[in-house]
């Protein structure tokens, strides 16, 4: 049955009476997305099996993809998990609030559904007032995975979120534009060796100054279609758009030529073509229309346009987007290259 989704503008602080009916929505088993640094949320309360599957439900998503939770103390958490590992109580001070998922052995308090029927839960407390004040005045724990259709770019605005659930969930906070673009860390601290399952904007590297050493638990180029996975974003069919995508990398002047080479290719073939390019490139090569990530030296800016830059070209009917992937992939430029391999038909290396 289509719902009417309702939209609460959010601007300013004084704000409390959307946010106190977005609470009161999620608290009676509805489903409300809402602004996180990360990306958009859609929540539904995390201990109600009933809610949690319109989750799944909205967006098309597969049952065994396990949610993460949002939390906004501590306190909350400990109440969904079995015991916090030590060196989870450092993460915990030091990047909570914030982008960093942790993945814990969780209690009976928390439905199969939530967590995809593992014995873990992945939790984090979200580095946005919108968000915190939603959680306190709903009361409950708010399972959130990022609120688009299952399999497509992820939404860093409400309009985003409109565009793919309207009709299909109860309310959207439209809190504007997010500030990182890209989902959350993810970390298994169960496991003998912390191990980073899903990159974002904290890096292996931060996480290794506080804690020791880390390893990484996820392959941008496998596909875990058949398997067992541990954090969301793991699933090969991911952030893609309509649109067939190739990935390009490597040094920038080789990354400029065979974007070239491209697109003398498919102008022959009267294919419409979108480019998603550093400024860098976006200076030198020119297609039918583009769009750009940002500086190549400064993968932040990356991050923050990837998505919008998918769902910018899609929404123009483009038949191939060619991404620029010259951008510096330490830091959080892992995390843009993780998510652009996941969503490209085709990875060019040069």
């Amino acid at each position: 049955m289509k719902k009417n989704t309702r939209i609460f503008h959010i601007s300013g602080s004084d704000n409390g009476d959307h946010l106190k009916e977005a609470g009161r929505i999620l608290r009676e088993g509805g489903t409300v997305a809402f602004p996180t640094e990360t990306v958009y949320g859609l929540g539904a309360d995390a201990l109600n099996e009933v809610a949690v599957m319109q989750i799944f439900e909205a967006k098309g998503r597969p049952a065994d993809n396990p949610l993460i939770v949002h939390v906004d103390s501590k306190e909350s958490c400990m109440k969904l998990v079995r015991s916090i590992p030590d060196k989870a109580l450092i993460l915990m001070d030091r990047f909570w609030p914030g982008p960093l998922t942790l993945v814990l052995e969780r209690n009976e308090v928390v439905p199969d559904v939530t967590t995809g029927g593992l014995d873990t839960v992945a939790v984090r407390i979200p580095g946005n007032r919108i968000a915190l004040e939603l959680i306190r005045h709903s009361g409950t724990p708010i399972a959130a995975p990022s609120a688009n259709i299952s399999g497509k770019p992820s939404p860093t605005t409400a309009e985003h979120v409109l565009h793919d659930l309207s009709g299909k969930i109860d309310a959207i906070v439209d809190g504007g534009e997010v500030v990182i673009g890209l989902e959350s860390t993810v970390i298994d601290m169960t496991s003998a060796v912390p191990a980073i399952l899903r990159p974002g904007k904290i890096s292996k590297e931060e996480l290794e100054m506080y804690i020791g050493e880390v390893i990484i638990a996820y392959d941008d180029n496998v596909h875990h279609v058949n398997e067992t996975v541990r954090s969301p974003g793991m699933k090969y069919t991911h952030y893609s758009p309509e649109s067939r995508v190739i990935l390009v990398e490597g040094e920038h002047d080789r990354v400029v030529s065979r974007i070239k080479e491209l697109i003398v290719d498919f102008s022959l073939r009267d294919t419409k073509i979108g480019l998603l390019v550093t400024e860098e490139t976006e200076n030198i090569v020119h297609a039918d229309i583009s769009y750009s990530l940002g500086e190549k030296d400064k993968p932040e800016q990356a991050a923050k346009n990837l998505f919008i830059g998918l769902r910018y070209l899609d929404e123009r009917n483009v038949d191939i987007i060619i991404v620029d992937g010259s951008f510096r992939p330490d830091g959080i430029g892992a995390a843009v290259f993780n998510r652009v391999r996941k969503a490209a038909d085709m990875i060019i290396k040069v």
